[in-house]
């Protein structure tokens, strides 16, 4: 098929009415639509109580661990009354 052929074919596709829609479609939309965005929602407000979630557990986790401060040494006793 070369270049005018699919472009005569692409006119022919183009100028045909369109088939008819169910008079009943919109209001299907509409419901799944709304149910649709409903979930979202919902799916989002989850992932973001569980981000706030995590970020709590680890502000609770580094005040109660100190994980910056370096572990004491086991290799050598502490020398003291110097």
């Amino acid at each position: 098929m070369n270049r005018l052929e699919r472009e005569a074919a692409t006119r022919r596709i183009m100028e045909r009415t369109p088939p008819p829609v169910p008079p009943d479609l919109y209001g299907e939309v509409l419901r799944r639509g709304g149910r649709m965005l409903r979930h979202r929602r919902r799916a989002r407000r989850l992932l973001w109580l569980l981000l706030c979630a995590a970020a709590v557990a680890f502000t609770v986790w580094a005040a109660t661990a100190h994980p910056w401060v370096e572990p004491p040494s086991t290799t050598t006793p502490p020398i003291v009354g110097w």
